[in-house]
């Protein structure tokens, strides 16, 4: 689970409900028919931006945003790949498919094994840079449904609030009907609120977020199988990949020990 984005909400929502009680609010504030036309009405406006297939894709997007996939750090990463830069200077290019055959990274076995293959460098990034963003566009999709509910949600809440002030107008003459239209015409630009601040826009934020995570581990593995291909001493593709790292993190794994890569025997 990512610990940030359930405290987040946790505390976020203890808040919300915090103020509203505080400020005197009880169970009034949830209102059904203002929950239908924010919520429903963004989500419907979003169903027609995308195709069926991928709007029901909606769920396995928003688990990203709460689960972790468990990966290797950038750091860890370069130490697995100075390993195999290892085996291959010393065994040759050869022994990386025997060494590899444990890796669950689907995507750097693609890269090694088209280098043992011996394909040609410009091959072998296009191949793996195609991969990548079509990657980049997937994780692109899933974003913006949630960003289009960001956006219509705001819209919804002022629709509601129309139908609720038309309503109030309507019936001016029943006094006992005016407080229900003023509820409703105030609580579902707060429902729009909430929607867009609180709930997608920050889910965006998140996954694009773990897009950006993701596309770093990626381009790392790239220059990492070009060095290799290309035959480069281990410490020159340490060095290559340590660009990735932020200056703190370069220094955390200068002191941390080197890993090696274990081959089967």
């Amino acid at each position: 689970m990512d610990i940030a984005t359930i405290v987040g909400f946790v505390v976020g929502m203890v808040l919300i409900v915090y103020g509203i009680i505080s400020g005197g609010g009880n169970l009034e504030f949830i209102d059904p028919p203002g929950i239908a036309i924010v919520g429903g009405g963004a989500i419907c406006a979003t169903m027609i931006t995308v195709s069926m297939k991928r709007f029901l894709t909606v769920f396995s997007v928003l688990k990203k945003a709460f689960i972790a996939r468990k990966t290797q750090s950038p750091a860890d990463l370069i130490k697995t790949l100075v390993g195999f830069a290892e085996i291959a200077r010393r065994d040759g290019i050869l022994a990386l498919e025997e060494a590899s055959k444990n890796l669950e990274d689907e995507f750097m076995v693609k890269g090694l094994q088209l280098a043992v293959d011996g394909a040609d460098p410009e091959l072998i990034s296009e191949i793996m840079r195609t991969e990548l963003e079509h990657l980049q566009e997937r994780h692109k999709l899933g974003r913006k449904m949630f960003e289009s509910m960001a956006k219509f949600g705001p819209g919804f809440g002022m629709v509601g609030t129309l139908i609720g002030l038309i309503c109030l107008l309507r019936n001016l003459s029943e006094p006992e009907k005016v407080g229900p239209a003023m509820s409703m015409a105030m609580i579902t630009t707060f429902y729009g609120a909430v929607m867009c601040n609180f709930i997608c826009g920050p889910i965006a934020e998140k996954l694009d977020t773990r897009s950006k995570e993701e596309t770093l581990l990626k381009e790392i593995i790239i220059q990492g199988v070009m060095s290799i291909q290309s035959g480069d001493n281990p410490r020159i593709v340490e060095q290559k990949l340590e660009i990735f790292l932020e200056p703190r993190a370069r220094g955390e794994k200068r002191a941390a020990p080197s890993a090696t890569v274990k081959t089967s025997a």
